[in-house]
Protein backbone atom coordinates (compact mmCIF):
# COMPACT_ATOMS: atom_id res chain seq x y z
CA UNK A 1 0.00 0.00 0.00
CA UNK A 2 1.74 3.20 -1.00
CA UNK A 3 2.19 5.34 1.94
CA UNK A 4 -0.59 8.06 0.93
CA UNK A 5 -2.91 6.12 1.04
CA UNK A 6 -1.75 5.11 4.84
CA UNK A 7 -1.80 8.10 5.48
CA UNK A 8 -5.70 8.57 4.74
CA UNK A 9 -6.10 5.17 6.96
CA UNK A 10 -4.49 6.49 9.88
CA UNK A 11 -6.51 10.09 9.30
CA UNK A 12 -9.78 8.33 8.22
CA UNK A 13 -9.58 6.64 11.73
CA UNK A 14 -8.95 9.34 13.42
CA UNK A 15 -11.64 11.25 12.14
CA UNK A 16 -13.46 8.38 13.68
CA UNK A 17 -12.22 8.55 17.46
CA UNK A 18 -14.13 11.00 19.66
CA UNK A 19 -11.16 13.41 20.84
CA UNK A 20 -11.13 16.49 22.87
CA UNK A 21 -7.39 17.31 21.98
CA UNK A 22 -7.76 20.47 20.95
CA UNK A 23 -3.94 21.92 20.87
CA UNK A 24 -0.29 20.10 21.13
CA UNK A 25 2.73 22.30 22.30
CA UNK A 26 6.23 21.83 22.03
CA UNK A 27 8.46 22.87 24.42
CA UNK A 28 10.82 25.37 22.94
CA UNK A 29 14.73 23.33 23.21
CA UNK A 30 17.95 23.39 22.07
CA UNK A 31 18.68 20.61 19.02
CA UNK A 32 20.07 17.31 20.82
CA UNK A 33 19.45 18.67 24.52
CA UNK A 34 16.76 15.98 25.04
CA UNK A 35 16.84 12.72 24.01
CA UNK A 36 14.39 11.09 22.36
CA UNK A 37 12.70 9.15 25.35
CA UNK A 38 12.60 12.21 27.16
CA UNK A 39 10.51 14.50 24.67
CA UNK A 40 7.77 15.74 25.76
CA UNK A 41 4.50 18.17 25.27
CA UNK A 42 1.76 19.96 26.60
CA UNK A 43 -1.62 18.67 25.49
CA UNK A 44 -4.75 21.14 25.33
CA UNK A 45 -8.58 19.90 26.32
CA UNK A 46 -10.58 22.96 27.14
CA UNK A 47 -8.97 24.75 30.48
CA UNK A 48 -6.78 22.17 30.77
CA UNK A 49 -3.56 21.70 29.83
CA UNK A 50 -1.62 18.24 30.68
CA UNK A 51 2.37 17.74 30.43
CA UNK A 52 3.02 14.27 29.16
CA UNK A 53 6.46 12.78 28.65
CA UNK A 54 6.05 10.79 25.30
CA UNK A 55 7.20 7.58 26.10
CA UNK A 56 4.41 7.61 29.45
CA UNK A 57 2.05 5.54 27.30
CA UNK A 58 -0.16 4.30 29.80
CA UNK A 59 -1.12 8.60 30.02
CA UNK A 60 -1.00 8.62 26.16
CA UNK A 61 -3.36 6.20 25.90
CA UNK A 62 -6.00 6.93 28.15
CA UNK A 63 -6.65 10.04 26.11
CA UNK A 64 -8.48 9.34 22.53
CA UNK A 65 -6.90 10.46 19.69
CA UNK A 66 -3.71 12.02 21.07
CA UNK A 67 -1.11 9.06 19.71
CA UNK A 68 -2.28 9.67 16.46
CA UNK A 69 -2.22 13.23 16.86
CA UNK A 70 1.05 13.58 18.57
CA UNK A 71 3.02 10.77 16.42
CA UNK A 72 1.44 10.69 13.10
CA UNK A 73 -0.27 14.57 12.66
CA UNK A 74 2.83 16.19 14.20
CA UNK A 75 5.64 14.57 13.68
CA UNK A 76 4.73 12.43 10.58
CA UNK A 77 5.50 8.87 11.68
CA UNK A 78 5.60 6.27 9.18
CA UNK A 79 6.43 3.44 10.70
CA UNK A 80 3.94 1.09 11.15
CA UNK A 81 3.74 1.60 6.94
CA UNK A 82 6.66 1.46 6.69
CA UNK A 83 7.32 -2.13 8.25
CA UNK A 84 4.19 -3.62 7.38
CA UNK A 85 5.23 -2.73 3.55
CA UNK A 86 8.20 -4.10 3.51
CA UNK A 87 7.05 -7.67 5.04
CA UNK A 88 4.43 -6.99 1.54
CA UNK A 89 7.60 -7.00 -0.10
CA UNK A 90 9.25 -9.52 1.04
CA UNK A 91 6.35 -12.04 0.84
CA UNK A 92 5.59 -11.11 -2.86
CA UNK A 93 9.14 -12.08 -3.88
CA UNK A 94 8.79 -15.22 -1.59
CA UNK A 95 5.54 -16.28 -3.70
CA UNK A 96 3.80 -15.96 0.34
CA UNK A 97 1.19 -13.82 0.98
CA UNK A 98 -0.20 -12.00 4.34
CA UNK A 99 -3.47 -14.30 4.36
CA UNK A 100 -1.63 -17.58 5.75
CA UNK A 101 -0.03 -15.40 8.50
CA UNK A 102 -0.82 -15.72 11.91
CA UNK A 103 0.76 -12.36 13.76
CA UNK A 104 1.85 -12.12 17.42
CA UNK A 105 2.21 -8.27 17.48
CA UNK A 106 4.42 -7.05 20.55
CA UNK A 107 4.29 -3.89 22.15
CA UNK A 108 1.16 -3.68 20.08
CA UNK A 109 -0.39 -0.44 21.53
CA UNK A 110 -3.43 0.88 20.32
CA UNK A 111 -3.84 -1.32 17.41
CA UNK A 112 -1.63 1.27 14.64
CA UNK A 113 0.85 -1.98 13.77
CA UNK A 114 -2.48 -4.45 13.58
CA UNK A 115 -4.79 -2.43 11.40
CA UNK A 116 -1.85 -1.70 9.03
CA UNK A 117 -1.34 -5.51 8.55
CA UNK A 118 -5.31 -6.13 8.56
CA UNK A 119 -6.13 -4.21 5.63
CA UNK A 120 -3.12 -5.57 3.66
CA UNK A 121 -5.02 -9.13 4.38
CA UNK A 122 -3.48 -10.76 7.47
CA UNK A 123 -6.50 -12.97 9.21
CA UNK A 124 -5.17 -13.63 12.24
CA UNK A 125 -3.68 -11.04 14.96
CA UNK A 126 -3.18 -11.50 18.42
CA UNK A 127 -1.58 -8.11 20.78
CA UNK A 128 0.78 -8.48 23.37
CA UNK A 129 1.49 -5.21 25.61
CA UNK A 130 2.93 -4.93 28.77
CA UNK A 131 0.11 -2.04 30.07
CA UNK A 132 -3.02 -2.25 30.22
CA UNK A 133 -4.00 1.36 28.70
CA UNK A 134 -2.55 0.20 25.88
CA UNK A 135 -5.33 -3.29 25.62
CA UNK A 136 -8.15 -0.38 26.90
CA UNK A 137 -7.12 1.90 23.83
CA UNK A 138 -6.71 -0.62 21.20
CA UNK A 139 -10.47 -2.10 22.28
CA UNK A 140 -11.42 1.30 22.23
CA UNK A 141 -10.27 3.02 18.89
CA UNK A 142 -9.79 -0.42 16.83
CA UNK A 143 -12.22 -3.15 18.14
CA UNK A 144 -12.13 -4.98 14.91
CA UNK A 145 -8.37 -5.01 14.40
CA UNK A 146 -7.17 -8.18 17.28
CA UNK A 147 -8.40 -11.83 17.45
CA UNK A 148 -6.96 -11.53 20.99
CA UNK A 149 -4.90 -9.16 23.42
CA UNK A 150 -2.80 -10.41 26.14
CA UNK A 151 -1.36 -8.12 29.11
CA UNK A 152 1.73 -9.76 30.21
CA UNK A 153 5.25 -8.96 30.69
CA UNK A 154 7.47 -11.40 28.35
CA UNK A 155 10.44 -11.05 30.51
CA UNK A 156 8.22 -12.87 33.25
CA UNK A 157 5.66 -15.09 30.78
CA UNK A 158 2.97 -16.74 32.86
CA UNK A 159 2.92 -20.39 32.24
CA UNK A 160 -0.88 -20.52 31.06
CA UNK A 161 -0.16 -17.54 28.68
CA UNK A 162 2.82 -19.33 27.48
CA UNK A 163 0.91 -21.93 26.56
CA UNK A 164 -2.31 -20.09 24.86
CA UNK A 165 0.50 -18.15 22.44
CA UNK A 166 1.60 -21.94 21.73
CA UNK A 167 -1.32 -23.47 20.81
CA UNK A 168 -2.57 -20.44 18.48
CA UNK A 169 0.62 -21.69 16.12
CA UNK A 170 2.09 -17.90 15.08
CA UNK A 171 4.39 -17.72 12.14
CA UNK A 172 5.34 -14.18 12.56
CA UNK A 173 6.27 -12.10 14.73
CA UNK A 174 5.68 -8.37 14.11
CA UNK A 175 6.95 -4.79 16.91
CA UNK A 176 7.34 -1.37 15.41
CA UNK A 177 8.66 1.58 17.39
CA UNK A 178 8.89 -0.73 20.90
CA UNK A 179 12.77 -1.64 20.67
CA UNK A 180 15.63 -0.29 22.38
CA UNK A 181 14.25 2.38 25.06
CA UNK A 182 13.37 -0.66 28.04
CA UNK A 183 9.90 -0.95 27.01
CA UNK A 184 11.11 -4.53 25.07
CA UNK A 185 14.40 -5.18 26.58
CA UNK A 186 16.43 -8.31 24.39
CA UNK A 187 15.33 -10.98 26.65
CA UNK A 188 11.27 -10.10 25.71
CA UNK A 189 12.61 -10.52 22.03
CA UNK A 190 14.02 -13.29 22.44
CA UNK A 191 10.93 -15.32 24.40
CA UNK A 192 8.63 -13.46 21.32
CA UNK A 193 10.79 -14.70 18.73
CA UNK A 194 10.75 -18.29 20.75
CA UNK A 195 7.01 -18.49 20.21
CA UNK A 196 7.04 -17.96 16.66
CA UNK A 197 6.73 -21.64 14.85
CA UNK A 198 9.33 -22.50 12.80
CA UNK A 199 9.95 -21.39 9.53
CA UNK A 200 8.68 -17.97 10.43
CA UNK A 201 8.56 -14.40 9.70
CA UNK A 202 9.71 -11.34 11.98
CA UNK A 203 9.05 -7.65 11.02
CA UNK A 204 10.62 -4.92 13.15
CA UNK A 205 12.42 -1.96 12.99
CA UNK A 206 15.07 -0.07 15.72
CA UNK A 207 16.59 2.79 15.87
CA UNK A 208 19.73 3.12 13.60
CA UNK A 209 22.02 4.02 16.58
CA UNK A 210 20.94 1.00 18.32
CA UNK A 211 22.56 -1.15 15.54
CA UNK A 212 26.00 0.08 16.14
CA UNK A 213 29.32 -0.32 18.35
CA UNK A 214 28.03 2.19 20.02
CA UNK A 215 24.81 0.28 21.22
CA UNK A 216 24.08 0.07 25.06
CA UNK A 217 21.06 -2.09 24.74
CA UNK A 218 22.13 -5.55 23.87
CA UNK A 219 20.17 -5.45 20.24
CA UNK A 220 23.11 -4.87 17.96
CA UNK A 221 25.10 -7.91 19.61
CA UNK A 222 21.77 -10.05 19.63
CA UNK A 223 20.58 -9.35 16.35
CA UNK A 224 23.94 -10.19 15.16
CA UNK A 225 24.40 -13.37 16.92
CA UNK A 226 20.83 -14.35 15.90
CA UNK A 227 21.94 -14.37 12.18
CA UNK A 228 25.27 -15.32 12.84
CA UNK A 229 24.18 -18.39 14.60
CA UNK A 230 21.28 -18.59 11.30
CA UNK A 231 18.51 -18.26 13.80
CA UNK A 232 16.98 -16.29 11.46
CA UNK A 233 17.97 -14.89 8.20
CA UNK A 234 17.60 -11.12 7.17
CA UNK A 235 15.67 -10.80 3.97
CA UNK A 236 15.35 -7.40 4.11
CA UNK A 237 16.86 -3.81 5.38
CA UNK A 238 15.37 -0.57 4.85
CA UNK A 239 16.76 2.98 6.17
CA UNK A 240 14.06 5.39 6.64
CA UNK A 241 12.96 8.15 8.72
CA UNK A 242 10.98 7.12 11.26
CA UNK A 243 9.61 10.24 12.12
CA UNK A 244 10.94 14.02 13.72
CA UNK A 245 11.46 15.23 17.06
CA UNK A 246 10.50 17.71 18.63
CA UNK A 247 12.84 20.22 17.58
CA UNK A 248 12.00 19.31 13.80
CA UNK A 249 15.11 16.88 13.08
CA UNK A 250 14.93 13.37 11.62
CA UNK A 251 15.06 10.51 13.65
CA UNK A 252 16.24 7.41 11.49
CA UNK A 253 14.93 3.93 11.93
CA UNK A 254 15.59 0.41 10.07
CA UNK A 255 12.89 -1.70 9.38
CA UNK A 256 13.83 -5.07 8.77
CA UNK A 257 12.30 -8.02 7.82
CA UNK A 258 13.77 -11.68 8.64
CA UNK A 259 12.82 -15.42 8.09
CA UNK A 260 13.11 -17.65 11.59
CA UNK A 261 15.18 -20.94 10.64
CA UNK A 262 15.44 -22.85 13.41
CA UNK A 263 14.19 -22.80 17.08
CA UNK A 264 15.54 -20.56 19.30
CA UNK A 265 18.64 -22.26 21.38
CA UNK A 266 17.99 -22.66 24.85
CA UNK A 267 21.10 -20.77 26.17
CA UNK A 268 18.92 -17.89 24.42
CA UNK A 269 16.60 -17.93 26.66
CA UNK A 270 19.06 -18.38 29.38
CA UNK A 271 21.10 -15.47 28.93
Amino acid sequence: MPHQETETLWQKRLNQIDSDVQEIRFPQVEEDTVSQDEETCEVVMGDQALRIRFHDYDEVYKIPGLYEKLFYEELRCCSPSRVAGLLDDVLEDSDSCPEDLRVLDVGAGNGMVGEELLVRGVRKIVGIDIIKEAREAARRDRPEVYDDYHVTDLTDLPERVEEKLREDGFNCLSTVAALGFGDIPPKAFVKALDVIETPGWLAFNIKEDFLSERDSTGFCRLIRRLSRDQVIQIQAYRRYRHRISVTGEPLHYVAMVAKKLKDVPDHYLED
